[in-house]
């Protein structure tokens, strides 16, 4: 019997699942395996929404491999060596992984060859897995240049690209007898969730892409920025744990054709984008890809500040309802994302690192990739051609949510506020604002903009 060893990361599925199609094509069984891995709780990255999701996942990737005659076998500890010692346990002659982009995972990659090499057993990391085309597939033209740093040159160049046919799940998974395995996490026992944290697994990610493709993808392009009207896609959690492949994902948009799947499309080629740059460079993910010099403000000088727009109570209702809608459910519409980042990094003058910080402690898709570089495209410090743009948020909120339906959604302060009036609070009556009891603005807007360019040395 040959036995091959499929390691599960970031890619939490049986559908288009590269490394398991191999393994199941050259093995007689195969172990499934994931670790909990003592670094990401280490380093402080196994927040408990993420915890919770993944709980969801494995649970749900186990019950897929039982149905089909397998089971998740399922290790904690260090990566590297619970994967040679299931090796050692199996007699294992191959491991399958998918290629991941960030610095922690091209580690573990190096450590895991090195190691499992000692023992005569061969690694084969697998691309176009967490993403539909590889890192470093598509470059740009020129000597030395190996990433693309602005967008639409990458979209057209990567929208040319060939992208392999989505594999179905296995029929069958044979696994070995022996290896132990912890029972699967369940959610109910990681502390500190957000209340209305959302389903995870592949069943659950497969039924609500199903759902929102017949529903939602049509109206995608003209509908994306509606805040109130929550027409996304909400699959970023499932894109982030891998539940979903962005390769059938793709696929499934084009096959649908118009407006709203070509945007759809356009969504998740930024996903790629940010992948391929952190990729090339892992080091942007704690340091500044474009410095600025900036001066910023730090946790200790604009602790006040900091706190209020962790809380949702910065006097700006559109900034504080994306804040508190990311407190109740681990995530956040994307249109509040950059507001909420434009407001702390531009209006408050607050060091990029602390709201990315702050983002990964509760975002269920808290994706190193596209976290940080997000945060450094708003902040000015990464691929954004305009390193200076600001988002206002009064304009923002007409723009978005003109009536006012999400502010009131998430700020119950502000429910009896009507329309579009909801916006700028500091403008109603002394009465009426009594009555609100609702925080006036940390700064005016005006006076954030000059400190702003003041501390950028802009005219």
């Amino acid at each position: 019997m040959t036995v091959s060893v499929v390691l599960f990361t970031s890619d939490l599925r049986l559908h288009d699942h590269p490394p398991l199609h191999a393994a199941l094509a050259a093995a007689d069984e195969v172990v499934p395996l994931f670790v909990l891995d003592d670094a990401i709780e280490d380093a402080g990255f196994g927040a408990p929404n993420r915890r919770a999701f993944l709980a969801d996942c494995l649970r749900d990737l186990d019950a897929g491999l039982r149905d089909r005659g397998g089971r998740l076998v399922i290790r904690s500890g260090d990566v590297a060596e619970e994967v040679c010692r299931i090796v050692s346990e199996t007699g294992a002659g191959d491991v399958h992984v998918a290629a991941g982009v960030s610095g922690y995972a091209q580690r573990r990659e190096e450590r895991l060859r090195e190691e499992l090499g000692s023992q005569g057993c061969r690694l084969h990391v697998h691309d176009a897995v967490i993403t539909a085309v590889a890192p470093g597939t598509v470059t740009p033209s020129g000597a030395g240049r190996d990433h693309f740093a602005v967008f639409t040159p990458y979209f057209r160049r990567w929208s040319d690209a060939p992208q392999r046919t989505p594999f179905d799940a296995p029929r069958t998974v044979r696994v070995p007898a022996g290896p132990r395995s912890a029972a699967p996490p369940a959610r109910a026992g990681v502390a500190g969730v957000s209340a209305g944290l959302a389903q995870g697994g592949e069943a659950e990610g497969r039924r609500s892409f199903t759902a929102w493709r017949r529903h939602g993808l049509g109206q995608y392009e003209e509908r994306h920025d509606d805040l109130a009207g929550d027409a996304t896609s909400r699959l970023s959690p499932h894109l982030h744990f891998g539940t979903l492949s962005p390769t059938e994902l793709v696929h499934r948009a084009r096959t649908a054709a118009g407006p709203g799947a070509e945007a759809f499309v356009r969504q998740l080629c930024w996903r790629e984008f940010h992948h391929q740059v952190l990729a090339a460079r892992p080091s942007a993910s704690r340091t500044d890809y474009r410095s600025q010099h900036d001066r910023w403000r730090t946790e200790q000088s604009a602790a006040d500040d900091i706190a209020a727009w962790r809380e949702g109570r910065t006097g700006y209702p559109l900034v504080d309802a994306a804040m508190r809608q990311l407190l109740h459910e681990g995530w956040m519409h994307n249109r509040g994302r950059l507001l909420a980042s434009s407001f702390l990094v531009k209006t408050l003058y607050v060091d990029w690192r602390v709201g990315a910080r702050h983002f990964l402690d509760l975002l269920v898709d808290g994706d190193i990739a596209n976290n940080q570089l997000n945060w450094q495209w708003m902040a000015g410090t990464g691929t954004d051609s305009r390193p200076n743009r600001v988002l206002n948020p009064v304009l923002q909120a007409r723009r978005y949510d003109p009536d006012g339906t999400y502010v009131r959604r998430w700020v119950p302060e502000l429910a009896g506020v009507d329309g579009g009036a909801v916006h700028e609070p500091w403008k109603l009556g002394a009465e009426e604002r009594a009555r609100c009891d609702y925080p006036e603005p940390l700064v005016g807007l005006a006076e954030g903009l000059a400190r702003f360019r003041d501390a950028r040395g802009l005219d």
